[in-house]
């Protein structure tokens, strides 16, 4: 394990759990304000410092070594402990995580519908609480991001599920929000069950191996190794439950009815955009079990390649746009896992940047989404067309954030996808043909749905109910598009602060037989 840098000895204080516990705290506040105004301007201004919280940490990142910083660690019961640290890969998501927060809870304000789709019943929720759920989820996925015990890490994971289920029960749009609510809780909620097994048996490894008792935090298990023997079991369970969160095929079902019955921004904007389910397989599958991680690498690649082929031609033939959205994700999803399992540097590289990037076109291509449904509802092909004459500025939004998903050469997609590729092909070049195929039958689908909607002629029966992109709309586009050029002109910064611990990893994996080797940790 990569040395550890405390907390204490680079800021001077807990800065991680500060910025865990804050979101926490101001959703508290907010719920107890009487004033829904004052209640979501409370919110918003929560979530602006947190999101400058989050930049400043990332500012006080030392890029260019491998060591987990900002590092804390309280007490020990029953093998858990309070484990927090971030390294170059985490520290890019937590930043990531924060703007989506304030950017939904900021375009929420004003955009909350009165009635659900196609019904006459109302929301029952209100802005401020809509507000507070956001702020809670956003906690539960920043200690998910920071945290370096594996229990821990699992009781984020199971506590996102309740601010979900009433973001989709109470704030949900389609009439199938409840049947959608369940699909999801279940099938998430199965998975951690499923990782709640593989972390125990992780667990008593432990023990056997150290006789120091058993632990759960990861600095301790990877210094301890595994016997290839006992990695099987841990591993497929885990990487079951990460499935299921990604979601990948064939346990993507819960995706589509929450991105198309739930909240149209909202949790819609976390799901795409927030991987935590990828992410885990690169936190801890992947350098847990490293011997499993090379056996089962082609089932895993498999996997990843049935669901870029699936999701793609899935999407091909929706006319809905949310629900084109969903199975692009799984699609998307997929090309993730083909880098991860490329199980080279490379690989390793463009699927982090792939995940950062989806952070930004997935969840830019459903605020859009969520644009056209304050307007016109459901984003139909059918009651579409000629957008591009009432609305030019949401047409070249969409437009922008689509060639970005398709990774056009100076914006955020290409380099993800091009490192993916170069992994890929380093180990067997159907996977990078895979995903160069992806990448094809991303630019299908997404210029498909943009010549139909806002090109050609223009709705007559719409003319009066579309208009364009609103000052908050248009805040939310320009930073999108500034993060769009910037990742994809300047890239190096961000490969630097990833590289050192990548290299680590694809060390650990690929050189370091972790049957024979015990690593030394240091605390």
């Amino acid at each position: 394990m990569p040395n550890e840098l405390l907390a204490a000895d680079q800021v001077g204080f807990p800065a991680l759990t500060m910025l865990v516990l804050f979101p926490l705290a101001a959703a508290g506040l907010v719920v107890l304000v009487r004033d829904a105004r004052v209640a979501t301007r409370i919110a918003i201004a929560a979530a602006a410092l947190e999101f400058a919280g989050t930049v400043a940490l990332a500012l006080a990142f030392e890029p260019g070594i491998s060591d987990i910083q900002f590092v804390e660690r309280v007490g020990k019961f029953l093998g858990v402990s309070w484990h927090f640290g971030v390294d170059g890969v985490s520290i890019l998501f937590v930043p990531l995580t924060a703007l989506l927060g304030l950017m939904v809870i900021a375009y929420a304000e004003h955009n909350i519908p009165a009635r659900r789709a196609g019904s006459d019943l109302p929301i029952t929720g209100s802005a401020p609480g809509y507000s507070a759920a956001i702020l809670v989820l956003e906690a539960t996925m920043l200690g998910a991001f920071v945290t370096l015990d594996l229990m821990i890490f699992w009781i984020f994971f199971v506590a996102e599920l309740v601010p979900s289920w009433f973001l989709i029960t109470r704030w949900g749009t389609g009439p199938q929000r409840l049947d959608a609510a369940r699909n999801y809780v279940g099938f998430v909620g199965a998975g951690a069950m499923v990782m709640l097994v593989g972390i125990i048996l992780a667990g008593r490894a432990y023990s056997t191996a150290t006789g120091d008792g058993i632990s759960f935090e990861l600095g301790r298990l990877l210094a301890a190794g595994m016997p290839a023997a006992s990695q099987t079991w841990p591993f497929i369970l885990l990487a079951l439950g990460f499935a299921a969160k990604a979601p990948l095929f064939p346990f993507h079902t819960w995706l589509p009815k929450v991105l198309d019955h739930g909240p149209v921004v909202g949790m819609s904007v976390f799901l795409v955009g927030v991987k935590l389910g990828t992410y885990g397989f690169l936190r801890f599958v992947i350098p847990l079990f490293p011997d499993s991680a090379r056996e089962w690498l082609w089932i895993m690649a498999i996997a990843g390649a049935v669901s870029v082929i699936y999701g793609s031609f899935l999407a091909l033939g929706q006319t809905n746009l949310r629900r084109l959205l969903a199975f692009a994700s799984v699609a998307h999803m997929g090309v993730v896992m083909l880098g991860l399992f490329s199980l080279n540097l490379d690989g390793f590289e463009g699927a982090v940047l792939q995940m950062v990037n989806l952070g930004i076109v997935g969840a830019g291509l459903f605020f859009v989404a969520g644009f056209l449904t304050a307007r016109i509802g459901q984003p139909e092909l059918a009651s579409l067309g000629g957008l591009v004459s009432s609305a030019p500025l949401m047409t070249s939004a969409f437009l922008l954030i689509a060639l970005a998903g398709i990774g056009l050469p100076g914006t955020n997609g290409f380099n993800g996808e091009h490192l993916v590729m170069l992994g890929g092909y380093q180990r067997s070049w159907w996977m990078a043909v895979t995903a160069g195929l992806g990448v094809l039958l991303t630019a299908a689908y997404s210029l498909w749905y943009f010549m139909r909607g806002f090109m050609g002629e223009p709705n007559k029966t719409l003319a009066e109910r579309i208009y364009d992109l609103t000052h908050r709309e248009r805040a939310i586009v320009a930073v999108l598009a500034a993060l769009i050029f910037w990742i994809g002109l300047g890239t190096s910064p961000f490969i630097h602060r990833m590289r050192p611990s990548l290299t680590w990893l694809e060390e650990r994996v690929q050189q370091v037989p972790s049957s024979v080797a015990r690593l030394e940790f240091r605390p």
